[in-house]
């Protein structure tokens, strides 16, 4: 049993099952973790020039600036990725494949167990396998996690940040960033961040976590600035038989 407040105060109360209980940690979960580059860990805030426990790198910043500034020009993006996850011992345990789709404040992921999609003002995240879809109210002011924060505040208050060098991925040149959390208490201890220097694109980022778990994410491909109607980011149970809802709005 779930309880809400409305903004009067009154409690809503909501019967969810176990089952439904379950199927909103899955998701909450695989949220972090399909964006898990940047997204689980970073907060909605703007970065500061100047951290209390150190000075940034403004060779860093400059370049993490232009990252950003690039994809605020885009009006809508495409992007094919990988999210692999390795253990301590170098041994692969799982690869997801999927396809992002971006749009102002709107965004939807498709990957094999699960399609998630936002309209800006309502997140329903589908699960394939229970056949069920979990509808939430999208928060803005909250600190929500979301695909266009991949491209954009990655780099805030929270992270120490500095440029490693560059380096030749086939005719591509790469150039690296390496983000420290300042709160040391986090699982993970360090992200590298990959950047294309011709395109000032994000191609992959690897975070690596304290128990030798590294989970990286890799865009395959992006296409910027194509024509997509705004329907493509609204579940429509009609398309889905039998969908059970769980409408926690």
């Amino acid at each position: 049993m779930l309880f809400r407040l409305n903004a009067s105060g009154d409690a809503y109360v909501y019967n969810v099952s176990l089952k439904h209980l379950n199927f909103i940690y899955k998701n909450i979960k695989m949220m972090k973790l399909l964006l898990f580059g940047f997204l689980a860990f970073c907060t909605s805030n703007v970065f500061s020039q100047n951290n209390k426990l150190g000075n940034n790198d403004p060779q860093a910043k400059a370049l993490l600036d232009q990252v950003s500034a690039k994809f605020k020009t885009y009006k809508t993006v495409v992007a094919d990725f990988t999210l692999s996850i390795t253990n301590a011992s170098d041994k692969v345990e799982g690869t997801k494949k999927g396809v992002v789709y971006i749009k102002g404040s709107k965004y939807r992921v498709n990957i094999s167990d699960q399609e998630i999609y936002s309209d800006g003002n309502n997140i329903w995240t589908y699960d394939k396998s229970a056949n069920e879809v979990q509808i939430t109210k999208f928060d803005p002011g909250a600190n929500t996690i979301t695909p266009q924060k991949m491209f954009t505040n990655f780099y805030d208050k929270d992270f120490l940040y500095k440029l490693n060098g560059e380096s030749k991925q086939g005719k591509r040149t790469i150039q690296e960033v390496e983000l420290t959390p300042v709160d040391k208490s986090k699982t993970f201890f360090k992200v590298l961040v990959e950047i294309d220097k011709a395109t000032k694109n994000i191609i992959s980022t690897k975070v690596f976590e304290k128990n030798g778990n590294r989970y990286i994410y890799t865009v395959t491909s992006m296409k910027t600035n194509t024509t997509f109607d705004d329907s493509l980011f609204n579940f429509d149970s009609k398309k889905y038989p039998k969908v059970e809802v769980v409408d926690l709005r």
